[in-house]
């Protein structure tokens, strides 16, 4: 992890702007297409809602803005992130589940599944105290939705991004999945946003990143 120098930073001034917000997140929801991805997790056997929540992970991690974050007034950046996902667990309830992530597919699936069995019979609402090298992430698999708003504490320095995707469905001939993105505008704007979009995308065209199951 290291400081960002408050002087020299380029985005000093917006993030003195957004920063003054009661509210300084915008997000936005997309498409992405799954027409090469879907097929092979399926066929691989793993976990579709893990193998997304790697894919939106490596793409976060690859994006300096989507690891920075506000203490205090003060911007820092991390060197990695981790997915702390939704878990469905029973009468309808939901808990948190923290993931590690890992540049290996393999190893984080591995992970990832003993961590989600934990939590389906263990399940919390609480957060690591004082982590916020995080990327929230959610899952509403029974709509494809067209827009997503995360509920949040009216609270500046709140700024883990924050992801939804919907269920999948197909237009033309191609797999579709609605994909929400939620950030802080005083760490990013809508070019930042429109890299994550386009190179989500370019990891979802390139399933082999996955590995054999």
């Amino acid at each position: 992890m290291q400081m960002i120098d408050m002087e020299t930073w380029p985005r000093r001034e917006h993030f003195k702007k957004f920063s003054s917000f009661n509210h300084p997140h915008f997000g936005m929801t997309a498409n992405v297409d799954l027409t090469l991805f879907h097929p092979f997790v399926k066929q691989q056997g793993v976990s579709i809602t893990v193998a997304i929540a790697y894919m939106l992970s490596r793409t976060a991690n690859g994006i300096p803005e989507f690891r920075q974050r506000i203490r205090d007034g003060q911007v820092v950046e991390h060197d990695i992130v981790h997915p702390s996902i939704t878990v469905l667990g029973e009468e309808d309830l939901f808990g948190f589940c923290m993931l590690d992530y890992m540049d290996a597919f393999s190893a984080f699936a591995t992970n990832a599944a003993e961590k989600i069995a934990y939590v389906k019979g263990h399940p919390t609402l609480q957060d690591p105290p004082g982590q916020d090298n995080l990327l929230f992430m959610t899952v509403i698999p029974w709509v494809s939705f067209t827009s997503f708003m995360h509920p949040m504490q009216f609270h500046p320095e709140d700024s883990v991004p924050r992801f939804a995707w919907g269920k999948l469905f197909e237009e033309n001939n191609q797999v579709r999945l609605p994909l929400g993105v939620q950030a802080h505008h005083a760490l990013m704007d809508g070019i930042h946003m429109g890299r994550y979009y386009s190179e989500v995308q370019d990891n979802f065209n390139h399933p082999d990143i996955l590995g054999g199951a």
